[in-house]
C-alpha cells in the first residue's frame, strides 16, 4: 500500500478538463443537473471509468455507479464519490473533486494492477446541489429511501420543466432499481466551502458530522396599490414585511449560534410604481444541534405572525435534514489515511449539506475536507490548490485501503 501514490498532475488535469463542460467566461462552471452540460460530463465520466475496466450502471434517477471488482466480490463494495452538477455560479471543485479523486484512485490501482479485497464503486449522485430541482441531495436521498421516484419526478425547475422530463431529455433514466446498489461504506472528499482550514493552516479536515438544515418557502400576500397615492399607514406591503422577517431571522440565528439565509425572492407581477402585494421567498435555517434549530423555527414563526398584521403569511417547510454524526470506524480510517500521507488534521463539522448525509442512513460513512481559497464556494472564483487536491485524494486512497483491510478482516473472523 505504501507504494500507491496519487498522480497530482493527472488529477489536476482532469479537474481542468472537466471544467469545460458548462464553463463560463469568468472561469466558473454552470452545469445544472440534467442539463446538456451535465449530459456531456456524464458521458466523459462513463467513458473514463469503462476504459479502466469498470462496469457502469445507472439507476432510475440517474445516479451513476462505476464498479471495479475486488478479490472477493461477495463483499459489499466500498463507495467513493460525490456529484458532477454545480450551482448557476459554480466553480471547478465543488462536488466534482470527490468524483475525480475517486477516478484517480481507480487509475492508480489499475496502473499498479492492485486489487482491493472489497469491490470499489465510484458514484456520481444526481442533483446534489438542488439548484435546478429542490430539494438538494435528491439522488442520494432517493437511493437511501428518504424520497421515492414519484417525488423526484415531480420536482419542477424555474422554467416549468419537471425532473422526469429533464432526465428523459438527456437519456439518463437508467434501468438499475432504486436502492439496489448497496455499500460496505462510503467516503466523500470535498472542498471545505468555509474558511476554517485555511485560517488555521490545516491540510485535512476530518468531518465528524453535518449540521441540521431546514428549507422553507414563505409566501406573504398583502395588497397591490399605487405607489404614489397610497399613504404609508394604509399600505399592505408584502415586500416590506418580507424585509423585516429576513432581518429578524438573522437576529434569531445569531442569538442561537445558527445560520439563516434568504437566497430567493420573487415579487408577483413587479412594477416600479406598484406596492408589492404578493411575495415569495426562501428561508434556509441551519444549526449543529436539532434542538436549537427547533427553537429558531419557533421564534421565526412567531415573528412572522406578529409582523404580518396587514398581510397573510404562510411558512411552508419543503425540506428537513437532521444533524448527522459520521461513522467512527470510517473516521478512524481517514485519520490513519491522513497520518500516512503526512497531513495535518483537525476535526470539523460541515456547515453544508452533502450526499453523505443520506448515505450515512444506510451505510457507514465519513467525509474528508481540504481547504479552499478564502472559504469561497458556489462562486466562479472558487479555488483549491493542486497540493491540497493531491493530499486530499491521497488521504482518501489511504482511508479506503485501511478500511478495506480492517472490514474484510472483521468479515472473515
Amino acid at each position: 500500500m505504501s507504494n500507491l501514490r496519487i498522480d497530482g498532475d493527472r488529477l489536476w488535469d482532469s479537474i481542468h478538463e472537466t471544467a469545460v463542460f458548462g464553463g463560463t467566461p469568468d472561469g466558473g462552471v454552470k452545469r445544472l443537473t440534467l442539463s446538456q452540460e451535465d449530459r456531456k460530463v456524464r458521458e466523459w465520466f462513463k467513458s473514463q471509468c469503462e476504459q479502466l475496466g469498470c462496469r457502469v450502471s445507472i439507476d432510475e434517477v440517474g445516479n451513476m455507479f462505476a464498479l471495479r471488482p475486488g478479490l472477493d466480490d461477495n463483499l459489499a463494495p466500498i463507495a467513493i464519490g460525490s456529484h458532477l452538477d454545480t450551482q448557476p455560479t459554480g466553480g471547478k471543485f465543488d462536488g466534482i473533486l470527490g468524483v475525480l479523486a475517486g477516478l484517480e484512485i481507480i487509475r492508480v490501482l489499475h496502473d499498479a494492477d492492485y486489487h482491493t479485497r472489497h469491490p470499489l464503486i465510484l458514484v456520481n449522485w444526481t442533483n446534489e446541489e438542488g439548484a435546478r430541482f429542490a430539494p438538494a441531495m435528491l439522488g442520494s436521498g432517493v437511493h437511501a429511501g428518504v424520497f421515492d421516484r414519484s417525488f423526484a419526478d415531480s420536482r419542477i425547475d424555474a422554467e416549468g420543466v419537471t425532473f422526469a422530463q429533464a432526465i428523459e431529455a438527456i437519456g439518463y433514466r437508467g434501468p438499475t432499481p432504486l436502492g439496489q446498489t448497496r455499500f460496505a461504506a462510503m467516503f466523500e472528499l470535498h472542498i471545505e466551502q468555509g474558511p476554517v482550514l485555511e485560517r488555521e493552516a490545516i491540510e485535512i479536515g476530518v468531518v465528524t458530522g453535518v449540521q441540521a438544515m431546514r428549507w422553507y418557502d414563505l409566501v406573504i400576500v398583502g395588497r397591490e396599490a399605487h405607489a404614489g397615492s397610497t399613504p404609508m399607514d394604509m399600505r399592505q406591503d408584502a415586500l416590506a414585511d418580507a424585509a423585516q422577517i429576513i432581518l429578524a431571522a438573522q437576529d434569531v440565528a445569531r442569538r442561537h449560534g445558527g445560520l439563516a439565509t434568504t437566497g430567493q425572492i420573487t415579487i408577483a407581477a413587479p412594477s416600479r410604481n406598484v406596492i408589492p402585494g404578493h411575495v415569495t421567498l426562501s428561508l434556509d435555517l441551519r444549526h449543529e444541534r436539532d434542538g436549537e434549530l427547533d427553537a429558531m423555527e419557533r421564534e421565526i414563526a412567531s415573528i412572522i405572525e406578529d409582523r404580518c398584521q396587514s398581510a397573510r403569511a404562510t411558512l411552508a417547510p419543503i425540506w428537513k435534514s437532521p444533524a448527522v454524526r459520521f461513522d467512527a470506524s470510517c473516521l478512524e480510517a481517514i485519520k490513519k489515511g491522513a497520518s500516512a500521507a503526512g497531513a495535518s488534521t483537525r476535526n470539523i463539522v460541515s456547515g453544508a449539506g452533502h450526499d453523505s448525509v443520506y448515505v450515512s442512513r444506510i451505510a457507514p460513512t465519513a467525509m474528508i475536507f481540504i481547504p479552499c481559497l478564502e472559504g469561497l464556494s458556489h462562486n466562479p472564483a472558487e479555488s483549491a490548490s493542486k497540493k491540497h487536491c493531491t493530499l486530499g485524494a491521497q488521504t482518501l486512497l489511504n482511508a479506503v485501503l485501511f478500511h478495506d483491510q480492517i472490514s474484510a478482516d472483521q468479515g472473515s473472523s
